[in-house]
């Protein structure tokens, strides 16, 4: 049962993969295994784009790998396209969870011309128009303001739909941060919290960055239920997502969610060496453990469903070609032209913008650029 402040998070799995309460008859197999697929895109996701920002065809990249199950467990918790999710820089699982194609994220991470951007958003911040996933910002928790002006917005105009914020557990330490679930909780905005509290902000851990025993408590100064789930357990993370967006279209108010998972890579391109600088083998290798694909496997296995070497080799070699191919085609179409920053700002671009576009054509013209 979900209950709110717990002692310990909730989880429907075991680490071995053995369920826990009613686990085993939730979810039908035939969406385990394609939550299994999602999960191992993000991780082989991972790995492909590192090897392209170390081969110096992007310029940033975050890795995910270890937050797998948080990420597709919030995707297939709400309704996209439906909803509004207001995201962070760490969210591309999240992203393709929820459906944007892997074409648009890679070309996205490569600022090329088939980027819906047209490359004005630094990579890794990709977004979906379609889906209404807002692209990220890598300002901290500088999206919980504007989620909570959204979630305010469809409770004014009386719609279905819920606003989901995410952020790590670094955010909650901004102004920003507790401006946004303020005024949510004042309002009574139909808005779900996410916590991807991965442990580490940057290379501070999350013991010295509040005195807080867990993040969920916070929602107490709030006035609003805090839940806390095991966010390497896809189904209590679906589970808590689907039951919190339910209660909150039902008039509930803000809600917050804590997924307690762990960063396995650096934060990012910037901190290569996080193992040898600011955090321990030891820890990671005990958070590698409690893989949350594997756990997923065990469950399959557990209930006669097992995923066989030879077929998981198979699905990482398609998603490594599938990724290949996108990277192909998002390079193909080259880089946007200048002229794209014009565009899709104003829905008349004003005189002065006109005559800063035709001074520019000008003197790339007599330069012969």
């Amino acid at each position: 049962m979900l209950e709110p402040f717990p002692a310990e998070p909730f989880r429907l799995l075991a680490d071995d993969g053995s369920p826990i309460g009613p686990a085993g008859g939730m979810v039908a197999a035939t969406q385990l295994r394609d939550w299994w697929r999602a999960m191992l895109l993000v991780r082989e996701f991972d790995r492909k784009l590192v090897t392209l920002l170390r081969q110096g065809r992007t310029t940033f990249y975050a890795q995910a790998s270890g937050m797998e199950a948080t990420q597709i467990g919030i995707a297939k918790g709400i309704r996209p396209g439906h909803d509004w999710v207001w995201g962070y820089y760490r969210d591309h699982g999240l992203a393709l969870g929820l459906g944007v194609p892997l074409g648009e994220v890679v070309a996205q991470m490569l600022g090329a011309d088939s980027d819906p951007n047209k490359g004005r958003q630094m990579p890794h911040h990709p977004g979906s128009r379609d889906l209404r996933f807002v692209s990220s910002s890598s300002s901290i928790a500088s999206q919980v303001p504007p989620a909570t002006g959204t979630a305010m917005a469809q409770k004014y105009l009386g719609l279905d739909e819920i606003t989901v914020c995410t952020f790590g557990e670094g955010a909650t330490s901004e102004g920003d941060w507790h401006a946004g679930v303020n005024m949510a909780a004042v309002k009574g905005a139909p808005c779900l919290f996410v916590c991807e509290n991965n442990q580490w902000a940057i290379s501070t851990a999350v013991g010295r960055q509040t005195r807080s025993e867990s993040i969920h408590l916070k929602a107490k100064a709030y006035g609003i239920p805090g839940y806390y789930v095991d966010g390497n357990d896809v189904l209590a993370v679906q589970y808590a997502v689907q039951t919190l967006a339910d209660q909150i279209r039902q008039g509930s108010g803000p809600v917050l969610l804590e997924c307690l998972t762990y960063r396995v890579g650096s934060h990012s391109n910037a901190d290569a060496d996080a193992e040898k600088t600011y955090r321990d083998r030891d820890e990671v290798q005990r958070w590698t453990a409690r893989d949350p694909i594997l756990r997923l496997e065990r469950h399959l296995a557990h209930l006669g469903l097992e995923i066989t070497a030879p077929e998981r080799a198979a699905e990482v070699a398609r998603i490594h070609a599938e990724i290949d191919r996108a990277t192909e085609q998002a390079e193909a179409s080259g880089q946007p032209d200048w002229s794209s920053m014009f565009d899709d700002v104003y829905g008349d671009i004003p005189a002065h913008l006109r005559q800063q576009s035709d001074d520019l054509r000008a003197e790339l013209r007599d330069t012969g650029r």
